[in-house]
């Protein structure tokens, strides 16, 4: 099931996507006010590549003056083509900046909804996993397929209505990859000591059917490395979407009751709306007041060089000085710990130490000037 850490994840990659496009946007704009002090060669008069060249430095001055300041609009330029030149490019920036951070988010959101409908699409390698297994030719010193093939447990789960509808309008599809379910049958179920005693069992229950596929997806699906290198070509953010897909598939099938043909799919989230909610606030706020946070940890690192602090760490910080003013009903502590635990995994080994500690220092900062403003108890204490 998908978890506020994982959303927190999610939006700190898409946030460290739209800083890279930041900075490519900033070289953008540079290289747009070069190209406008460019020499005009289909002009009938003479050019003065001189003075093209001084205007044109100037303009470049002028924007890494101002480009930071969203309405900016330049008038000191020594002549009328600089100032037009550099609110251009200014316009083109922020133009550029907001088309990128609508792109960004929207994939993060796509990328969340659509571990809907790959936890579908595993759920259904069972059907070409079957008809493989109808197909094929069981070795003469290996045990037959029939237990597979008969299981009780796979029919009711490709005859669920919602499973069907979400797996149609996920777009995902087994179609194509007959050879790998193959390879998998051959090379990971047929040598798994587990896989080929149930196959060896004279007439298995319903429980040992159920049993089986659990095995199967949590032992094997989930951990083999080969199975694991095709999920990870499949889906860019296998690493981070394994954990949530597991928990989703094995909930599924551990609902499943011989007596009745209906049963409960693992949601995405307890509430997506409300996580949905959560995911955009902290995308959009970081972004937007990205350089006032920038500026509090500055401020609270001066036994840190800032300028060799990992953008990684920078971005950690951000979301969680937003946090911890935005959403009142979570705890300051559980806020710090969080971003500790995601440094652990995404950023340096001083990190955790690192952004304990300045969080720690400005969350008591915002308090004191009512910026953080946290009631009910456990809300507090950041110790």
């Amino acid at each position: 099931m998908l978890n506020r850490r994982t959303i927190r994840i999610k939006a700190m990659q898409s946030i460290f996507a739209f800083e890279q496009c930041k900075e490519a946007n900033y070289h953008l704009a540079l290289e747009e006010i070069a190209a406008a002090f460019l020499p005009d060669l289909n002009s009938m008069e003479k050019q003065d590549k001189a003075l093209l060249k001084q205007q044109g430095e100037e303009a470049v001055q002028l924007f890494k003056k101002h480009y930071r300041q969203k309405e900016a609009r330049v008038t000191e330029g020594s002549a009328d083509k600089i100032n037009e030149a550099v609110n251009k490019a200014i316009a083109g920036y922020y133009a550029r900046l907001a088309s990128d951070s609508k792109f960004l988010k929207k994939e993060m959101l796509h990328d969340a909804e659509l571990i809907y409908g790959r936890f579908s699409w595993l759920l259904y390698w069972l059907e070409p996993l079957v008809q493989l297994a109808q197909n094929a030719k069981p070795k003469k010193e290996g045990p037959a397929y029939t237990n597979l093939i008969a299981n009780k447990v796979i029919p009711k789960i490709l005859a669920h209505k919602k499973l069907q509808q979400v797996y149609g309008k996920s777009g995902l599809s087994w179609k194509d990859h007959e050879e790998e379910v193959l390879v998998w049958f051959k090379e990971v179920l047929l040598k798994d000591d587990q896989v080929i005693a149930y196959l060896q069992q004279a007439s298995p229950s319903f429980a040992e059917d159920k049993e089986i596929l659990l095995y199967v997806y949590k032992s094997l699906v989930f951990k083999n490395e080969i199975i694991n290198l095709f999920m990870e070509q499949e889906d860019l953010y296998w690493s981070e979407n394994r954990a949530i897909l597991r928990s989703m598939v094995a909930k599924t099938i551990k609902g499943i009751e011989e007596d009745h043909d209906d049963f409960d799919l693992a949601e995405l989230s307890y509430n997506w709306e409300e996580d949905r909610q959560f995911f955009e606030t902290i995308f959009d706020k970081t972004v937007a007041e990205a350089e006032k946070y920038a500026a509090m940890i500055a401020a609270k690192s001066q036994n840190w060089d800032i300028d060799r602090i990992s953008d990684t760490d920078k971005i950690l910080l951000q979301m969680a000085i937003q946090e911890m003013i935005g959403f009142p009903g979570i705890p300051l502590k559980v806020t710090i710990n969080e971003y500790i635990e995601v440094s652990k995994k995404y950023s340096t080994p001083k990190s955790k130490q690192f952004i304990n500690g300045v969080l720690d220092v400005i969350a008591v900062d915002l308090q004191k000037e009512g910026i953080i403003k946290k009631s009910g108890r456990g809300l507090i204490d950041n110790k």
